[in-house]
């Protein structure tokens, strides 16, 4: 990653309709396709959740591909997080 990608707003967007396999990457991208991402993800009634070294793990993988299990933990606190959200928890923990 270069210096300027630090500093550009950075998105992947995660599906997990199919419960049995693990979350596949559908989108991703830096600067304004990020900002589309995020933005479609909220008038969609989408979470979005800031994790800037989860981000950057994730950007490694390929589009239409599942996450690796090395991500596994780390995409399952995130969806834990939403899950929190989803049922009304007070306070849910952010990773």
């Amino acid at each position: 990653m270069t210096p300027s990608e630090d500093q550009r707003p950075s998105a992947v967007a995660l599906s997990y309709l199919d419960k049995t396999r693990p979350p596949i990457v559908v989108a991703k991208g830096y600067g304004v396709v990020a900002e589309s991402i995020m933005r479609e993800a909220r008038e969609n009634g989408l979470y979005v959740h800031a994790s800037p070294d989860l981000i950057r793990l994730l950007m490694h993988v390929d589009l239409d591909r599942q996450i690796p299990p090395e991500l596994y933990l780390a995409v399952a606190e995130v969806m834990a997080w939403i899950h929190g959200l989803e049922q009304g928890a007070a306070s849910p923990r952010s990773t």
